[in-house]
């Protein structure tokens, strides 16, 4: 009656190893670190750098705790782990020096950090800490208002070009282009010239709505943005602004940053361990611009150091080359409109891109008179250029080529990302700063755990009093359910902020409920006159139901705020979430597996150990 079969047992303690496993890291603490990440967007963090790195630290007899290689989305960075800060300063000094021949212009970024002090085993099987949030590591936050008319307006003026060379290659007379906030308008002087532009456009232009309206002699042809089209294009801008900050702030060795959209024209973002607002602030707010040049056709490429032919610009290309180029522009970043990683016609990596019409006329026109030559992209920081690639020039074309030459497919979908993402599309404005320090989050992350173990203590004396023996399996349950908790948000890596941990108090109180309900069902069986082996089995069987419609009644309202909800909200909706599940199995699963364990089936039960049952008074 009250036994589990075996395989019960190896679930409860499968979950328990797992459960102790992943939940060790959080209590290792933090290590000094130091992080190496890309400079510029011409040199790769790879395999090769971290046995650069370490090559660099054993010649100099440096020892480290871990060298680790992290690859987020198309950035790759190596951090490397010691035991004190001497030797981290010591070794970032080191690597500063090695790693960047000029110090005026770095190629890679060397920047102190903390990592977990997990021991490489645990690593090996992805048992890491949680990370901690902006509130509990201290850190500076930004709220960025992206300006949207200043994306529209970007785009009106890419359209206003498009529609001036179709015109022109229907032979379609108009009396000029006005671009206005939201709408494009073109002058006509006659209705026929009118209705073949707008039957022309229509077509070519099916995100704008074409309308004709007269005007004093003269017809005017207008094009509004379609609703669809207009959130498009504004949802467009920010995702874009949100690939660019999330490339900027690799620099600023973040660990577990948040950039992440906030309604529909606001960027959040959390920057958890950086103090220096004002470079984190210059990062951010940085420009950046695209150039095509021609290269010089006798020598593309030199050494870092020779002299260049005269006439000609060097810009950085790698470590130690450098391009050499013409000083004209055939176009810049704002005329491309689209980039995306491809195939060419041999089934090798190529780069897909696309310009407005007026650019697209220009290279047409380059191309024709320099077929062979080489030609190269420019990006611009600060007012350096670095070279992202030399291709030949191998035909004429307009608004649509392709780059090729690219070695891999994930070097492609790079110079892909760095053309589309090189600058910001739309303006952004910093119209909320906050800088919270580290002995602030320090302190949160104390009176959090503190009102924590308060807590536990506080329930567990309570149970143990009032329910004795099968109050102390409660306990046990609920320390259970804690464990558990905390293990599960490791492996999701679920960043814990201060809402985190008012959620974990939340569970713990929500968690203790289905046991009280069991061991008053348990209870009211003994009163009702049934052996002590029969109140168990029924008040668990009892019990569960009620457990299972409280428990998701409010998971229904979990996650209502996990998907409504934003920030803090978001945060202490996940915690909570996941507190119920893992509740329900330590509550009922695991509480009933250690009763049915400590009593088996036959052993005597002391009327005592679940308290005093009061019977009533026989009339």
């Amino acid at each position: 009656m009250n036994r589990y079969p075996l395989w019960k047992y190896v679930v409860i303690l499968v979950a328990l190893l797992i459960g102790t496993l992943y939940s060790l890291p959080n209590f290792y603490g933090e290590a000094p670190a130091v992080q190496v990440s890309s400079a510029k967007p011409t040199i790769k963090v790879d395999l090769a750098t971290q046995a650069r790195v370490e090559k660099i630290l054993a010649d100099q007899s440096m020892s480290s705790t871990g060298i680790f290689f992290e690859n987020t989305g198309h950035v790759g960075s190596i951090k490397i782990r010691f035991n004190n800060t001497d030797t981290q300063l010591r070794a970032r000094d080191l690597l500063q020096q090695k790693l960047n021949v000029d110090q005026n212009d770095p190629n890679y970024t060397v920047a102190l950090n903390l990592l977990s002090n997990t021991p490489g085993w645990l690593s090996s099987i992805n048992a890491l800490p949680m990370p901690l949030g902006l509130d509990l590591r201290g850190g500076v936050y930004f709220l960025l208002q992206v300006d949207m008319k200043g994306a529209l307006q970007k785009k009106i003026t890419s359209l206003a070009g498009d529609i001036r060379s179709q015109l022109r290659d229907k032979s379609i007379r108009h009396q000029g282009i006005d671009r206005n906030v939201d709408s494009i308008t073109i002058q006509f002087g006659s209705t026929e010239d009118a209705e073949a532009a707008r039957f022309l456009l229509t077509s070519s232009q099916p995100q704008l709505i074409w309308t004709i309206t007269p005007a004093g002699g003269s017809y005017k042809l207008q094009g509004e943005f379609k609703p669809t089209a207009l959130k498009e294009i504004q949802d467009n801008a920010v995702k874009q602004n949100i690939i660019t900050l999330n490339k900027r702030v690799n620099e600023l060795a973040v660990k577990e940053p948040v950039i992440q959209q906030q309604g529909a024209e606001r960027i959040v973002v959390q920057l958890p361990g950086v103090q220096d607002t004002a470079r984190a602030k210059d990062i951010i707010g940085r420009t950046a611009t695209l150039e095509s040049r021609l290269a010089d056709p006798l020598m593309s490429t030199i050494n870092v150091g020779e002299i260049p032919p005269p006439g000609m610009d060097t810009f950085r290309f790698g470590e130690n080359r450098l391009g050499v180029f013409k000083k004209s522009v055939i176009f810049s970043g704002e005329s491309i409109t689209d980039a995306s990683a491809g195939f060419d016609q041999n089934q090798r990596p190529a780069v897909n891109i696309t310009l407005d019409a007026s650019s697209g006329r220009m290279m047409q026109e380059v191309t024709r008179e320099n077929m062979g030559k080489p030609m190269g992209m420019i990006l611009f920081e600060k007012g350096k250029g670095e070279v992202l690639t030399i291709a030949t020039i191998q035909g004429e074309f307009g608004s649509k080529f392709q780059i090729t030459g690219q070695p891999t497919t994930e070097s492609a979908n790079d110079l892909a990302l760095l053309l589309r993402a090189g600058s910001l599309a739309a303006p952004m404005e910093i119209i909320e700063e906050r800088t919270i320090g580290p002995s602030l989050g320090a302190e949160n992350i104390e009176k959090g755990f503190k009102s924590l173990l308060i807590g536990f203590t506080a329930i567990a004396i309570f149970m143990i009093m009032y329910y004795l023996l099968f109050g102390t399996f409660s306990v046990v349950a609920l320390a259970v359910n804690l464990l558990l908790l905390i293990s599960v948000l490791s492996m999701l890596q679920a960043t814990l902020t201060l809402p985190g941990i008012a959620a974990m108090a939340l569970a713990l109180g929500m968690a203790i409920d289905s046991n009280v309900l069991i061991n008053e069902r348990i209870r009211e069986e003994l009163r009702n006159g049934a052996a002590p082996q029969t109140a168990i089995a029924v008040g668990f069987d009892k019990a569960w139901a009620t457990i299972l419609d409280s428990n998701v009644t409010t998971l229904i309202a979990g996650l209502a705020l996990l998907a409504f909800g934003s920030g803090p909200i978001k945060g202490f909706a996940v915690v909570h979430c996941l507190g119920i599940l893992t509740s329900m199995f330590s509550a009922v699963f695991f509480s009933r597996g250690l009763v049915n364990l400590w009593y088996g089936r036959h052993k005597k039960i002391h009327k005592l150990a679940i308290g005093q049952v009061w019977r009533p008074q026989e009339k």
